[in-house]
């Protein structure tokens, strides 16, 4: 009869002390790990819900009720005040955002994307609708979608470090918020329309004079953007 002797594995202390130096090594890099992984996700959380974003968004969610009331309820009048209201608290996100601290990247790109949606679609909207002058909507739209158009490009293909917009870019888009829902108005059945159509032109002319000359003095922030984004990415790589 062969007897099997069974031999206890046993180990050594250097293997031990190795097991518990890696087990000490792998939770300190959890409880490392755990600490900025839980932070970013908390900042992010953080920057997408702020009061000013908030506020764009109750902006963007009033686009469609501007459509309703425009041609459903074919009410000039009132989709003329819900627009110019929209356009008077476009202020009112970014104020609470520096008066408060509450800026973020996200609103940064939230809130100006917004603005140029809401614009583009009600300035269609009051083409299709006849209250506006065909040759000052084209003009107007031309302008937004190729200024858009290219600093959109730039941010995301070309790496161009994103600027504010301009304190005479801020005038312009004031005065044609609020020319566009003069236009309406003054085509509105209402016994102030003959004040409006005349004060829409007043607002109107100037700012479209002055979107495309702030246009124009985008050129050298776009090209001094794309250069800092270039910069940037040959220091990261």
């Amino acid at each position: 009869m062969i007897m099997v002797k069974t031999v206890p594995i046993a180990f050594d202390h250097a293997v031990r002390e190795r097991l518990a130096t890696y087990a000490a090594v792998v939770s300190t890099s959890d409880a490392q790990l755990e600490g900025p992984v839980a932070n970013a996700a908390e900042g992010v959380f953080e920057r997408l819900w702020t009061v000013p974003n908030l506020f764009t968004l109750i902006r963007l969610l009033c686009l469609p009720w501007f459509l309703y009331l425009l041609f459903v309820d074919e009410n000039r009048a009132g989709a003329a005040w819900l627009l110019a209201a929209l356009g008077s608290t476009d202020w009112v996100d970014g104020f609470i955002a520096r008066k408060f601290d509450q800026g973020s990247e996200f609103g940064k790109i939230f809130d100006p994307t917004v603005d140029r949606l809401l614009f583009i679609v009600s300035v269609t909207a009051i083409v299709i609708d006849g209250s506006i002058p065909i040759w000052f909507a084209v003009a107007v739209l031309a302008r937004e979608v190729i200024v858009g158009g290219v600093i959109a490009f730039c941010t995301l293909f070309l790496h161009m470090e994103r600027f504010g917009v301009t304190w005479l870019g801020k005038c312009a888009t004031f005065l044609l918020m609020g020319a566009v829902p003069s236009f309406l108005l003054g085509a509105a059945d209402v016994w102030e329309s003959p004040f409006f159509a005349l004060l829409a032109w007043m607002l109107g002319v100037p700012g479209l004079v002055l979107s495309y000359w702030t246009g124009f003095a985008y050129i050298p922030l776009i090209r001094s953007g794309l250069e800092v984004g270039r910069l940037t990415s040959l220091d990261q790589n």
